[in-house]
């Protein structure tokens, strides 16, 4: 989340009960040095600090970038940069991530932990509006992940699968929106967005998807 709604977000709980959060961290693989010292700082020094990935998100996003070994990978919403660096982490040698950010007062944050992680040449940070900056990228993109404002989800995901080739991987991030895509009384801006995304992908004959409860909701989608 990345702009209206943002305080909405950060006071968002999570749809599993806190204990068996906790027992899905402990089973799952642990949260690299690296990346606790970025949760930590983001906690320390940014405003709604939750709009960052979790440690399982992360694992998650680390395994699928080892699996898939792209080329080129497309992030909007850089937010810290965790995401960034848990896809860094499987992105092959010649692999590079376009990495879309609203807030460029963050550069500065990324930028120290990405030059951690060695990958600072690989990432392209792109710092702007990203239904602006999203129609100039070439492409093809091999992985997307989509954590942006949630009430464009439905146009960044028009403007990107174009830009996807056959069998490429879409992530897109808190689908389920603490559990207010199911409550009609919810009618808010981006709880729509989130809704009218959701069936706009369940309805594209373009795509293969499945809705995935981790945290708050992630939509994997295979361009067919």
């Amino acid at each position: 989340m990345r702009s209206f709604g943002v305080f909405q977000f950060a006071m968002q709980k999570f749809i599993l009960p806190e204990s068996l959060e906790t027992y899905i961290e402990d089973i799952s693989s642990g949260e690299p040095e690296l990346l606790q010292r970025l949760n930590r700082e983001t906690h320390l020094k940014v405003l709604y600090p939750r709009m960052l990935s979790g440690p399982v998100q992360g694992r998650f996003l680390s395994m699928l970038t080892k699996m898939l070994a792209p080329k080129r990978i497309l992030e909007v919403g850089t937010f810290t940069g965790y995401s960034a660096l848990c896809m860094g982490e499987g992105l092959p040698e010649e692999g590079v991530i376009d990495s879309i950010e609203l807030i460029a007062e963050r550069e500065w944050l990324i930028r120290k932990y990405l030059e951690q992680a060695r990958i600072e040449d690989r990432v392209n940070l792109l710092f702007g509006r990203a239904l602006d900056i999203i129609p100039e990228l070439e492409g093809p993109y091999e992985l997307v992940f989509l954590d942006a404002d949630k009430a464009n989800y439905s146009t960044y995901y028009e403007l990107i699968l174009p830009k996807m080739p056959s069998g490429g991987i879409l992530v897109a991030d808190n689908v389920l929106w603490d559990g207010k895509v199911v409550d009609p009384n919810v009618q808010d801006k981006e709880t729509n967005g989130i809704r009218n995304f959701n069936q706009l992908v369940r309805n594209d004959n373009r795509v293969e998807q499945v809705l995935l409860p981790l945290r708050d909701g992630m939509l994997m989608v295979r361009k067919v």
